[in-house]
C-alpha cells in the first residue's frame, strides 16, 4: 500500500512541471526593425500584444505571407500600417 501511494506522489510531482510549461503565450520577445516599402504593403494583418499574463513588452504584431514582425506601437511607421490595415 505504501508502494502506491509514493508511486502516485512521484507520478503527480513529475507531471506538474510539465503542465505548467504549457501556459505560455505566443509573445514578442524584442521588436523588429523596419521593413522597406515594399515589405509593407504585404502586410496582411496585425494584432495588439499587450504587457498583461506571459508578454511583458507592448508590441504590434504584423502578419506577411511569409512571416511575422514584432514592432513597437510608438513608432509612426507603425501606426501608419496599422491605419492602412484598418
Amino acid at each position: 500500500m505504501k508502494f502506491h501511494v509514493i508511486c502516485l506522489l512521484l507520478l503527480l510531482a513529475c507531471m506538474y512541471p510539465s503542465l505548467a510549461q504549457g501556459s505560455y503565450e505566443n509573445c514578442c520577445l524584442k521588436y523588429g526593425i523596419e521593413p522597406n516599402i515594399k515589405v509593407k504593403y504585404k502586410a496582411v494583418s496585425f494584432r495588439i500584444q499587450e504587457t498583461d499574463g506571459g508578454c511583458n513588452i507592448p508590441a504590434v504584431v504584423f502578419k506577411f505571407p511569409k512571416k511575422t514582425l514584432c514592432a513597437d506601437p510608438k513608432k509612426a511607421w507603425v501606426q501608419k500600417l496599422m491605419k492602412r490595415l484598418k
